[in-house]
């Protein structure tokens, strides 16, 4: 449209009105030119659009005026001095539904773990999402820290060869077997229990894979662009991951600190039940043996014992504590 000889029909004046509220609200002060170059109308016409907004508002109660908070208003002396827009009564626009502070914090609190994924950080979207979550709770949100998650030299290398639509290839060593050299078309990066995955199709198996990127060194970008970006993935993640399932035994008191976790009961003894819960890696058992303060046993497999073992001496190292950890996971 040319604003400067075509006359704004009424229907483009509705149109115009119904994004320019939103718009003036989200950049609280803009000038007549900018707003009129955003909207494709002259600064006069922007100027006398802004001036009708006051006789603008909630419908009036069974015939009456309306009361002048139910009524747009506006800053006049910015908009007659210095030729700039705010709008200072918004008519219950903002009366909206908002997060408690509670529900505010835990929305914070997922979006930080997210930006530590390199491709989510570097396009800027999640810290708008922070800034507007943080201004659009009911009260302020209470302080809350993080902890930032290193983010691994192999981890940066998958996740830039996603987003740049080309095949990712590295060393892999799986569980019991020689390391071999693969290259992949990545489909996505699964993050669970602090684990990063990669899904993608193998070119050395000629099939959709699941990678642990705890096995992946060597990871390098190629320049091969990506073919299989359409394969299905696989039905049910972890079905090819290994043992896929850890066997162990705790009281049965505390299987309802297993959470959301499925689990499939094998045996009860002596107030003692034996599980098998499915993972897609046995290793990650860790995390979990870590709630239960030395009241869990893992069982089966190998991996999964030497696993958390390993993570329960480390974590004894820390403290100053005996090398040897409890026998219960070796």
């Amino acid at each position: 449209m040319n604003a400067a000889s075509a006359p704004l029909l009424a229907g483009d004046r509705v149109r115009l009105y119904l994004t320019l509220v939103p718009y003036l609200l989200e950049r609280g002060q803009v000038t007549l030119d900018e707003a009129a170059n955003e909207f494709g109308v002259t600064p006069r016409e922007m100027r006398s659009m802004v001036e009708k907004l006051t006789v603008i508002g909630l419908p009036g109660d069974s015939g009456y005026w309306q009361l002048p908070q139910e009524m747009f208003d506006i800053d006049w002396d910015l908009l007659d001095e210095h030729d700039i827009i705010e709008i200072t009564n918004d008519v219950a626009l903002r009366r909206v539904p908002r997060f408690t502070a509670r529900e505010a914090a835990a929305l914070l609190a997922g979006l930080q773990m997210v930006a530590a994924v390199p491709a989510v950080a570097d396009s800027g979207l999640v810290s708008g999402l922070i800034a507007k979550l943080s201004r659009g709770s009911a009260d302020a949100p209470p302080d809350l820290v993080v902890a930032p998650v290193t983010v691994s030299e192999v981890q940066k290398v998958v996740s830039r060869a996603l987003h740049d639509g080309v095949a990712v290839a590295f060393r892999y060593q799986a569980p019991d077997a020689e390391p071999t050299t693969r290259t992949v078309d990545p489909a996505q990066i699964l993050i669970t229990n602090g684990q990063w995955y990669l899904q993608g199709w193998c070119h050395l198996r000629k099939a959709m894979r699941t990678f642990h990127l705890d096995r992946v060194s060597d990871a390098r970008l190629t320049d091969i662009a990506i073919t299989h970006a359409d394969a299905a993935l696989p039905a049910e993640f972890g079905s090819q991951a290994g043992s896929g399932h850890v066997i162990m035994r705790l009281p049965e008191r505390l299987i309802p600190l297993l959470g959301a976790f499925a689990h499939e009961e094998i045996a009860r003894q002596d107030g003692e039940v034996t599980l098998q819960i499915g993972m897609a890696d046995p290793r990650g058992i860790k995390r979990i043996a870590a709630r239960f303060g030395g009241a869990l046993e893992v069982l089966e497999p190998v991996i999964a014992r030497s696993a958390t073992r390993d993570w329960a001496a480390a974590g004894l190292e820390l403290y100053g504590g005996p090398h040897a950890p409890d026998a219960r996971v070796d």
